[in-house]
């Protein structure tokens, strides 16, 4: 949250030009910057070496199963909410090398990593959901004794620039959840787009040592009492425009105390087991791996690859699979999201982004399922095996 105590200063840079001299600052300190562009209909995070490719004048309008792009009134560079991409994709790729086996002619077999260590990473435009998204599965790939070396040297220099949310998409939630729409810790840099009345002029707030260096080679000035109400006002009004809620008291017990629950049955008729929701999902860290050698049979790699519990190879053991039904597969998921991820790292899988319910084919709202097994929980918590655990 914007602090407008004496002893906090912010600053003011341009909004074309400050976010063109931000580029030009990371990119020429080694970072491969990262931000939002529009690609196949859609407002994606991509490489950016210029302010003209970010997705100025646009927004989205999202619903349960329902994406569009519109034009803004105005040429405002962060005028939307979140798209199918999330920073996962780059801290934990949808495809990693793990490492390759070579035998040599001496008949040796020699392992080498699969990969040089990654480029240092600068996002710009991280939402505060996103944000908490990150630390999430922080605790997940380093907060514990088996460290994710990958991950954690791609997380360990990456520069984060955050941005305050102007306007909440149809399907966020974050307000529940209490990560957003305002940013509080974790990031570089953050920057609160004023209205078009201020010229569009970014207000930015300093996280860190790094940041604060970064910001003193790029054109600012000290932001003025009229910036900071208005840059407060932003973040206010976006708070007021959530388009879904959900109620997380006692959620936990909610979900454990329901697994039989009629609700499951109705919910699997509509799902198509895709996966859409864990893939655009910025928290779900499931994973599958495979080992592929080389037609001479000389060379062989080990990759990891996303995968989703929504399918049926998933929960696979000696015999078959453990989930055999889609009722079993979203129950699995949706309890783990919100109630066994708590026992497992502390917190909730779910960050209020909406991801889920827009790029869901069929429009499930997992906000929706929530508020049904809340309406009518199932007292007596028996029930005949519904095929899967």
């Amino acid at each position: 949250m914007i602090d407008h105590s004496p002893t906090r200063e912010l600053s003011v840079i341009g909004s074309r030009e400050g976010i063109q001299s931000l580029v030009d600052a990371l990119a020429g300190q080694g970072y491969r910057v990262l931000g939002p562009t529009m690609k196949d209909g859609a407002i994606v995070y991509d490489d950016v070496a210029s302010v003209d490719d970010f997705p100025a004048g646009w927004t989205d309008r999202q619903d349960a199963g329902r994406y569009q792009l519109e034009r803004r009134g105005d040429a405002a560079l962060f005028g939307f909410a979140v798209g199918p991409h999330s920073w996962k994709r780059f801290l934990h790729p949808p495809v990693e090398g793990l490492f390759t086996a070579h035998e040599g002619d001496d008949g040796v077999v020699t392992f080498s990593p699969a990969a040089e260590m990654p480029r240092k990473l600068a996002f710009i435009g991280v939402r505060s959901c996103e944000l908490h998204a990150i630390q999430v599965q922080d605790r997940v790939f380093s907060g514990g004794p088996c460290v994710d070396q990958g991950y954690a040297s791609r997380r360990q220099d990456a520069f984060i620039v955050a941005v305050n949310c102007g306007q909440a998409g149809g399907t966020c939630f974050c307000v529940s959840m209490q990560t957003g729409p305002a940013v509080e810790s974790g990031f570089d840099l953050a920057l609160t787009e004023l209205p078009q009345d201020f010229g569009g002029a970014l207000v930015v707030e300093t996280g860190s040592t790094a940041g604060a260096a970064l910001l003193e080679g790029i054109p600012h000035q000290p932001a003025t009492d009229a910036q900071m109400a208005a840059a407060q006002a932003v973040v206010a009004h976006t708070a007021g425009q959530m388009g879904r809620s959900m109620q997380t008291d006692g959620i936990r017990n909610l979900l454990l105390d329901n697994p039989h629950h009629p609700r499951w049955a109705e919910v699997a008729d509509r799902c198509l087991s895709c996966g859409n929701c864990t893939m655009v999902c910025p928290t779900c860290f499931c994973t599958t791996v495979e080992d592929h050698s080389d037609l001479s049979g000389n060379t062989a790699g080990r990759i990891r690859s996303w995968d989703s519990c929504f399918t049926l190879d998933f929960s696979y053991i000696h015999g078959g699979s453990v989930r055999q039904t889609r009722q079993s597969r979203y129950r699995q998921w949706l309890t783990h999201k919100l109630a066994s991820w708590i026992d497992q790292f502390g917190t909730s899988g779910c960050v209020g982004c909406g991801r889920c319910i827009t790029w869901c084919p069929v429009g499930i709202d997992i906000t929706a399922e929530v508020a049904a097994l809340r309406a009518a929980p199932d007292t007596a918590r028996h029930g005949e095996d519904d095929g899967g655990a």
